[in-house]
């Protein structure tokens, strides 16, 4: 796993061991940054389900202004800041929360914080054929907290499994759905 665009392109990220965490594949992150274009570029990002910190470390190579990494598991945490500190991004721009990615969502909006870009890549629900899906990436589209900490003309980037067939609540209007392999990406708005 690799940073694929910006100054620190080709930097590898180090990753967990065991099968804990599922890094976004570079495919998909390089559709992604694509579609994205000069968005990023000084941005303010909030990662939930940070893992090894690869969206958000992807967003910084490509120029955003700075991170808010959440993440609940402390090793992770530190797998995360140990990938921000070899790719060269200064700890002023990478704040990492090792807390529960819903509880940190209720805090933000609670202190009134927003983002100019959330991304989030959340472990794969079920397979959801015949009823409402309740995957992370679902609970995430149906808090009502989230849309609260996403700024004016902000962006929503949710990963789910193609197999796990989200509804889109009306507090969300989708742009754009990259698919690749069994990974879907929604951008998503208010």
């Amino acid at each position: 796993m690799r940073i694929t665009g910006g100054k620190a392109a080709r930097r590898i990220l180090k990753t967990p061991k065991g099968l804990d965490v599922r890094p976004t594949p570079d495919l998909v992150k390089q559709a992604v940054f694509n579609s994205l274009g000069e968005r990023v570029v000084g941005a303010r990002v909030l990662e939930l389900f940070a893992g090894t910190g690869a969206l958000s470390l992807e967003c910084l190579s490509r120029g955003a202004q700075s991170v808010l990494c959440v993440e609940i598991s402390s090793r992770h945490s530190d797998v995360l800041r140990d990938n921000a500190r070899s790719a060269g991004f200064p700890s002023e721009q990478v704040q990492v929360r090792v807390q529960d990615a819903f509880a940190a969502v209720a805090r933000l909006a609670e202190e009134g914080a927003t983002f100019d870009l959330i991304v989030a890549d959340p472990p794969y629900g079920e397979k959801n054929v015949g009823r409402r899906s309740n995957s992370l990436a679902q609970q995430l589209l149906d808090n009502p907290q989230l849309p609260r900490v996403l700024g004016v003309g902000g962006l929503l980037v949710l990963g789910h499994a193609r197999r796990d067939m989200l509804t889109v609540p009306p507090s969300w209007r989708e742009r754009k759905r990259l698919k690749h392999g069994d990974n879907v990406m929604l951008m998503l708005e208010r």
